[in-house]
């Protein structure tokens, strides 16, 4: 029994030693984001990015660029914390990117910051000077108010892009006139409303060019969103715009931006194939 006991115990360890070898060795070869620090002269502050390549990345080659905007409240961590986005650089060969929104930019020029001039001159800028890009594939999408600024700045910029979505967007601000300080960036809604609209979806498709690209919108049918949504989606159909529109059960919430953010790569990756 004695000899057993010990056989046993040489087996353990054996086995402990194996298992940390293989802990080591796949935490060495484990696939690190990269951290940029934007300074520009449109923030209050510098603006800090996570970036993911795929984990074969080669500057030999040219890869399509996602972008991530987080939602009201959140950061430029907000989607990692959500879900695995090397996963999702490895799985699909793209670069994906998440900026900072600053809390409540809602990716505007406003009072607060110019954004949308910092997105195109230093943010965009300083992701082609550093990564290896195809500049024919650029995708945009995000949750809330990110849903909101990639909408917007898709249908402002729609030479920049490819395609873009949005999962639980708020597509029009006109909407929540009271809601989440929107005003204390570009006044009131009684004393600009145009500025309002200017900066809503909604309203920027009756003015923009996209041409045939093609949108992706989903939101969840208990969303406080939903109703604005089926709005965006009524007026897309009416102008004879293309798009994608998934409504399922779900509300605003990270589970169903876990859920969707998936549908959106998925839908991006046919795009370039």
């Amino acid at each position: 029994m004695r000899h057993l006991i010990i056989k046993l115990n040489l087996s353990m360890k054996k086995i402990l030693f194996i298992l940390i070898i293989i802990v080591f060795v796949s935490s060495c070869s484990k696939k690190e984001h990269d951290t940029l620090i934007i300074q520009s002269k449109f923030l209050p502050s510098e603006d800090t990015v996570l970036v993911f390549t795929p984990a074969n990345y080669s500057p030999e080659e040219k890869y399509p660029l996602v972008i991530l905007l987080h939602g009201w409240s959140g950061n430029y961590n907000q989607w990692n914390s959500i879900t695995n986005l090397q996963q999702f650089a490895d799985v699909y060969n793209f670069v994906i990117a998440c900026p900072d929104g600053f809390y409540d930019s809602w990716y505007i020029n406003s009072n607060k910051m110019q954004f949308e001039d910092f997105f195109e001159k230093d943010f965009l800028t300083k992701l082609k000077s550093e990564y290896s890009l195809d500049t024919n594939n650029f995708f945009i999408t995000g949750l809330s108010m990110g849903g909101h600024g990639a909408i917007t700045l898709f249908l402002k910029n729609p030479t920049t892009f490819k395609s873009a979505a949005s999962t639980s967007g708020i597509l029009d601000l006109t909407q929540f006139p009271d809601r989440w300080s929107i005003k204390d960036g570009i006044g009131s809604i009684k004393d600009f409303p145009e500025l309002w609209q200017n900066n809503s979806a909604f309203y920027l498709l009756n003015s923009s060019n996209i041409g045939d690209k093609i949108m992706f919108i989903d939101c969840g049918t208990e969303d406080f969103a939903y109703e604005v949504n089926l709005n965006f989606v009524k007026k897309c159909q009416d102008l004879g715009f293309n798009f994608k529109f998934i409504s399922i059960p779900g509300n605003h919430s990270r589970k169903h931006w876990r859920k969707m953010i998936d549908k959106h790569l998925e839908f991006f990756n046919k795009q370039v194939k």
